[in-house]
């Protein structure tokens, strides 16, 4: 069944219609439940907590203000419930996104999925957490808000209609929820229980991660239309989706695989590595020889 969830993400995740944002929240609640088994129940609901309650308040104030992001508005989801300005799905779309984010950086740096373990990891984290979900976003924007019109940015931009201000928010608001996190996470990392994650289990975010950058390729195949963004600026739709692909396919896509080959590859050199175990707490201290 993942792999046929994983295949519908490929398939149809790249486009805005009904049946992508169903194919989202779906995926959503596959990564919930996902970060409740590997984190736990106290971690994975701060998690949640601290990505909406972040995500929302930024948002908003981009909304009324144009800080950090720019001048936008979102279209998509306007009969839904509303936090604010901000339509109840934006939330948990961090989330779905911001959760593999977490995985990937904790494997790329050798670091605890659960809590960072120390000072430089504590910083670094969430440094290459940000870069990796805005990678994402970098890729799928143009589509979703010139194509899609998800959202319209009122004064365009010079990357199909979107600006750079756009892209720099997502860092910085990213950035914050994930340094939130890890400092609720670090504050309270004696009190995990000892347990490890396996490498089957951490590679499920990471597929998402690899769909979320392969659904950009079927859309290719859609016909050509010029399409307006919001200042009123033409573009080819097929150029903003071969862009989306290109960046896909050599961002997004190397992140994920960097990854899998650490986790895997590098992992299973490892001497007496029997039963499959990646430790998401700190390792036990040895006792040094007199």
């Amino acid at each position: 069944m993942l792999f046929l969830l994983l295949a519908c993400v490929v398939y149809q995740g790249g486009r805005t219609d009904a049946f992508a944002q169903v194919l989202a929240a779906v995926s959503i609640a596959v990564l919930a439940g996902h970060a409740v088994v590997t984190l736990g129940v106290a971690s994975a609901a701060a998690f949640g907590a601290i990505c909406c309650g972040i995500t929302f308040s930024i948002e908003n104030l981009g909304v009324a203000t144009g800080f950090p992001f720019g001048r936008y508005a979102f279209r998509v989801g306007e009969g839904l419930a509303h936090v604010g300005a901000i339509p109840v799905i934006v939330g948990p779309l961090y989330f779905g996104i911001g959760y593999p984010a977490w995985i990937i950086a904790c494997v790329l740096l050798d670091s605890d999925v659960a809590a960072p373990r120390d000072r430089p990891t504590l910083v670094a984290a969430p440094l290459v957490a940000a870069f990796t979900i805005t990678q994402w976003d970098v890729v799928m924007d143009p589509a979703s808000s010139t194509i899609g019109k998800a959202w319209i940015w009122f004064e365009g931009g010079g990357y199909f209609g979107v600006p750079l201000s756009n892209f720099l928010g997502w860092f910085l608001t990213t950035w914050l929820f994930f340094q939130s996190f890890a400092l609720f996470a670090y504050a309270r990392r004696d009190r995990l229980p000892a347990k490890a994650a396996g490498r089957k289990r951490l590679t499920v975010p990471i597929l998402f991660y690899v769909a979320a950058a392969l659904c950009h390729l079927p859309p290719m195949l859609d016909p050509d239309r010029v399409v307006a963004d919001g200042a009123g600026r033409s573009w080819s739709s097929a150029d903003i989706r071969e862009s989306a692909a290109i960046l896909a396919l050599f961002t997004m896509l190397p992140t994920a695989l960097l990854a899998l080959i650490k986790l895997w590859a590098i992992r299973r050199s490892a001497p007496g590595d029997h039963h499959d175990p990646i430790r998401v707490t700190a390792p036990i201290a040895r006792t040094p020889s007199p």
